[in-house]
């Protein structure tokens, strides 16, 4: 029984020590789950679809002229690391929220209340996987580059056309929201 017991004890911390190693351990950490992003359920969707068809309806009438192409990009999420999925998301979120939680139209504040209140929580969650995940990470040259095209765009451009192509674009960003949920199997 004590030959038994060592046994095991031994086989788990070779385990522990030697074959942790040598399989890949998940990109972001346990304290990071963001797999409740991975399929949206329907009257989120739903919601996101109202809010940016009722934005869409108010740029019909207003006289509003944009030529931002900040979410225009010659590469897709999926050829980014994981962690600069995680960085791009929330940066992207980030002017979302921002946009959302402007001043606005009475019917459109209300119609923007469930998006707001479901894309804050993600990029509170992205937030937390950054800080438990790999806090000294480096964003790769194409991120970077966006990062800083971001950040210009928010220097340059209008607030109306900032709004506009975060809510335009919104649900390229929910896709990028997935696609950083689903890690390593993002395609």
């Amino acid at each position: 029984l004590i030959g038994k017991m060592l046994l095991v004890a031994v086989l788990a911390a070779l385990t522990a020590a030697g074959f942790g190693a040598a399989f890949p351990q998940p990109a972001l950490r346990k304290g990071c789950s963001l797999s409740k992003y991975k399929f949206l359920v329907p009257h989120e969707t739903k919601a996101m679809q109202k809010m940016k068809k009722h934005f869409e309806d108010i740029m019909l009438l207003s006289d509003r002229k944009c030529n931002t192409r900040l979410f225009h990009r010659k590469w897709n999420p999926a050829e980014l690391s994981v962690p600069d999925r995680v960085m791009l998301v929330e940066a992207e979120l980030d002017l979302v929220t921002a946009m959302l939680g402007l001043p606005a139209d009475p019917s459109f504040t209300e119609m923007r209340q469930r998006p707001l209140a479901f894309l804050s929580q993600a990029r509170e969650d992205l937030r937390g996987c950054m800080a438990t995940g790999t806090p000294s990470h480096h964003p790769s040259g194409k991120l970077r580059h966006w990062l800083q095209k971001l950040q210009t765009a928010r220097k340059t451009e209008t607030t109306g056309c900032l709004e506009a192509s975060a809510i335009i674009h919104i649900f390229q960003v929910l896709d990028d929201l997935r696609c950083a949920a689903f890690q390593e199997q993002c395609i």
